[in-house]
């Protein structure tokens, strides 16, 4: 399922439009991502919980040539899947 899709089946359970369920959807990726860059979690009770996590600096290894590389530490978006999301698909 695809943004537009999301929206149009937002529309069509909550009976409004299109554009009002896009509004909301938007406003709602918004909520989350602002809450994630000032380092806050975003916990959705059964569905799941967004957080942020620093991946720490760490050498690893080009492919192609073999060389080492150094990886930079680098902060990194986390979903954990609440027990009822986690149920509805087994």
């Amino acid at each position: 399922m695809n943004k537009s899709q999301l929206v149009d089946a937002m529309a069509k359970d909550a009976g409004i439009s299109k554009a009002a369920a896009k509004k909301a959807l938007e406003s709602f990726l918004d909520n989350v991502q602002g809450a994630l860059k000032s380092g806050d979690k975003v916990a959705l009770i059964g569905f799941g919980t967004f957080s942020v996590q620093t991946r720490q600096a760490r050498e690893g290894r080009n492919p192609a040539t073999g060389k080492t590389i150094k990886i930079p530490a680098k902060k990194v978006v986390k979903f954990k899947a609440g027990s009822d999301l986690a149920k509805s698909v087994n």
